[in-house]
């Protein structure tokens, strides 16, 4: 089923379309795929296509690159299309591209969402859509999360934009990492500012993992393939 987004006033179908982006080395955890670190048994990327997917949202495209073959595995039987980044390295605007490219041409949104955010779940994409609906005449909505110990607001993930600017960086006309494009273009976006910040919890590094279970009250474990004896 597609997502309503509300136009001149009544509700009509549109079709949105997800990247996730999977593609990444996990360098500072010991060279170990993030999105197969376990919440609950579930891997991390199967938590975000189910999260999508329950949301509404009416084709996926997973972005992979090191580590391609162990997480395919994880997901291979999950209606998605896989798109392969040869040179993941590259940066984020290279995944990203692909993953735009491998998206179907007739969708009226897209979001691009991490594979290592553990806690997101439908009814943050259904936010993050509810707000997109709020846009106005912006191009990219993202989240903004209020501190709770300043008055400081931060960026989270994921983000969506609409169907132009998508044509845009396909056509090489603008820069495909949404944290670049939006610092070039401020007044194209909307922010989503929440107090929910499961839009900026992602994990990086062991610290960020010793951080999450003290933030949340639960742990995240390798599975039993990439276990190791020792600490990433």
């Amino acid at each position: 089923m597609g997502c309503l987004l509300k136009a001149n006033g009544l509700y009509s179908r549109s079709t949105v379309g997800a990247v996730l982006l999977a593609a990444g080395a996990g360098s500072r955890l010991g060279g170990r795929p993030k999105a197969l670190l376990e919440l609950g048994g579930v891997p991390l990327v199967m938590r975000q296509l189910v999260a999508l997917s329950g949301a509404g949202v009416d084709e996926l495209v997973i972005v992979l690159g090191h580590h391609a073959q162990a997480i395919e595995a994880a997901v291979g039987q999950f209606p998605i299309t896989i798109a392969r980044n040869p040179s993941p390295d590259d940066g984020q605007a290279s995944s990203v591209r692909i993953g735009l490219n491998a998206l179907s041409p007739r969708l009226d949104a897209v979001i691009v969402a991490l594979a290592d955010q553990p806690m997101i779940d439908s009814q943050d994409i259904v936010a993050l859509i509810a707000a997109f609906k709020k846009r106005g005449d912006a191009s990219m909505v993202v989240p903004r999360v209020r501190s709770v110990d300043s008055d400081e607001a931060l960026p989270g993930n994921p983000v969506m934009f609409d169907a132009a600017l998508r044509e845009q960086w396909l056509a090489g006309e603008a820069d495909a990492a949404c944290r670049q494009w939006r610092l070039a273009h401020p007044e194209r976006v909307h922010w989503f500012d929440t107090d929910n910040r499961r839009y900026r919890l992602d994990i990086d590094t062991p610290q960020d993992l010793e951080r999450f279970t003290a933030a949340t009250g639960h742990v995240l474990s390798w599975p039993a393939a990439l276990a190791r004896e020792t600490s990433p």
